[in-house]
């Protein structure tokens, strides 16, 4: 067994829980934040057979979208947005995916 901790972005959190629920996974969505923008992102947990892992993975890589954004250039963001005007690009999205043994699973 396996415990699968996947944060995606909330963009892509709708479409990824529909695909493996629909899929048979059974996945708990808990709304967390962080990452270099301070963005809401959603955290999914899902108890997986050893078995049934890659197939999840693979869901995710299709579900989870990378995409481009624009922040303000230099080190303090707000400043450098406020005075430059500069933006650099920068890529955002997928996710980001723990796979932890557990030692044991029950569901009461």
């Amino acid at each position: 067994m396996k415990l699968i901790v996947a944060i995606v972005q909330d963009q892509d959190a709708e479409r990824t829980s529909k695909a493996l629920t629909d899929a048979g996974y059974r996945i708990t969505r808990v709304a967390s934040t962080g990452g270099f923008f301070s963005v809401g992102n959603t955290t999914l947990l899902a108890g997986v057979e050893d078995h049934r892992v890659g197939a999840l993975l693979g869901m995710l890589k299709e579900t989870c979208e990378r995409r481009t954004r624009l922040i303000p250039a230099g080190p303090n963001i707000v400043e450098s947005a406020a005075m430059m005007g500069a933006f650099v690009e920068v890529e955002v999205g997928g996710a980001t995916v723990f796979v932890l043994n557990v030692e044991r699973f029950e569901q009461i």
